[in-house]
């Protein structure tokens, strides 16, 4: 599975996530400041889910109806950064088959995860 980070994602989280072997292409390493739309448009090209902790993604995806591959919504506000990288690690483990082209909210404790129709 392969992945597009958000500037808005703590380094330490995309360290982590590449440390498990996941494929992370991070917008702060590239191209720092671009649109939201072309975040998506990056990871709709590279067939990548989106990860970001800015929920004007929720916007895009259900009111504008933009096309994704999946988003997940990092809400762990308040944890250190360690802990948001091993909850973050532990979510994609455990529901990696659910989470492709679906809109999921990882937050201490639980990931919700809703499909587009």
């Amino acid at each position: 599975m392969n992945f597009v980070a958000d500037e808005s994602v703590d380094w330490q989280i995309v360290e982590k996530m590449r440390e498990d072997g996941h494929p992370v292409i991070y917008v702060a390493e590239m191209d720092p400041g671009i649109p939201d739309e072309d975040v998506i448009l990056l990871a709709n090209q590279q067939s990548a889910i989106l990860i970001t902790a800015d929920k004007d993604f929720g916007e895009l995806v259900f009111r504008q109806a933009l096309a994704t591959h999946g988003v997940v919504l990092i809400r762990l506000a308040g944890l250190s950064q360690s802990r948001k990288a091993e909850l973050l690690s532990s979510a994609l483990k455990e529901r990696a088959s659910e989470i492709p082209n679906a809109f999921s909210v990882v937050t201490p404790g639980m990931i919700r995860i809703r499909y587009k129709t």
